[in-house]
């Protein structure tokens, strides 16, 4: 074995894995064997509200009958809160994170009056609460609720220019302006997936983070935090990503086809997985440009 190579797959139990995640998982999982490397399975359970134990052993029974199969025990990030909260106060004794009071609704209207450009996150955030005074922002914190989010600019005066390599795209140079204030510490739970997923992979081991296209623009945010918690830096493989009839990608909230269903009618899991790894897709499915 290979241990220099060691690549995951980290689904949220937040609701059933559908075929999207199958391909995921599979390019994931080949990618490591391929080289003789190691597999990780890793829960992504830090939303308390949203994750859910059936979704948990649905995963696993999924992942069972397609025959991927992962090293080592199951990982979950709800049992690491500790330190992601030591990292959060890291950041903020380097003066990296600032407290944000906008609401969903405020963010709206001001996305409404003008077009805003598009961040990791969606719309990129326009630094409303970044230059509120610390003290009035303290005072407003015992009422409002908030959360955190990270200065860009005063991270990049502090890192340099940064870069990463992805094995399918090059070099990418990291552009703060592009990047926007993103969330490290949400309203409603303790860390958020940008800081979360980056120390797991630093604590994991990860070499190549193996994972879709739709997460390639958050690499810059990952990048960033490797930099200033002084974390290693793996190389990337960002993979194209399986699209629906419409186009739009497979995802939970569109209620794509989930593989439990597959599996309890009597599909064979295998030769799904077969299926996929020759990209004989089903009528309707397609996989995104290169």
């Amino acid at each position: 074995m290979n241990r220099d190579i060691v690549a995951r797959f980290a689904p949220s139990p937040n609701g059933l894995l559908h075929l999207g995640h199958a391909y995921a998982a599979m390019v994931a999982h080949d990618f490591a064997r391929e080289r003789g490397g190691r597999f990780l399975l890793r829960i992504e359970d830090i939303d308390g509200g949203r994750s859910r134990p059936e979704f948990v052993e649905a995963i696993l029974a999924d992942l069972q009958w397609l025959g991927l199969t992962w090293d080592g025990d199951v990982i979950y990030q709800s049992d690491r809160f500790e330190s992601y909260a030591a990292a959060v106060e890291r950041l903020k004794d380097m003066d990296m994170l600032y407290r944000c009071f906008c609401t969903r609704t405020s963010m709206r209207q001001a996305q409404e009056a003008g077009p805003q450009p598009e961040g990791p996150d969606g719309p990129v955030y326009a630094g409303t609460c970044r230059h509120l005074d610390p003290a009035l922002a303290r005072e407003r914190a015992r009422t409002e609720p908030h959360s955190w989010r990270l200065d860009v600019a005063r991270a990049i005066v502090r890192t340099g220019p940064l870069d990463w390599y992805d094995e399918r795209h090059g070099k990418q140079i990291i552009h703060a302006e592009k990047l926007g204030d993103v969330v490290i510490v949400p309203k409603d739970t303790p860390v958020a997936y940008h800081l979360a997923v980056t120390l797991d992979d630093a604590r994991d081991g990860i070499s190549h983070v193996v994972r879709g296209d739709d997460l390639f623009a958050s690499t810059d945010i990952h990048r960033l935090l490797q930099a200033l918690l002084d974390l290693p830096t793996p190389t990337y493989f960002h993979h194209p990503l399986l699209l629906d009839e419409s186009g739009a990608k497979l995802s939970k909230s569109r209620d794509s086809a989930s593989l439990s269903v597959l599996r309890t009618a009597g599909r064979s899991g295998y030769e799904l997985l077969q299926e996929l790894r020759a990209a004989n897709f089903p009528v309707g499915i397609s996989l995104s440009a290169a």
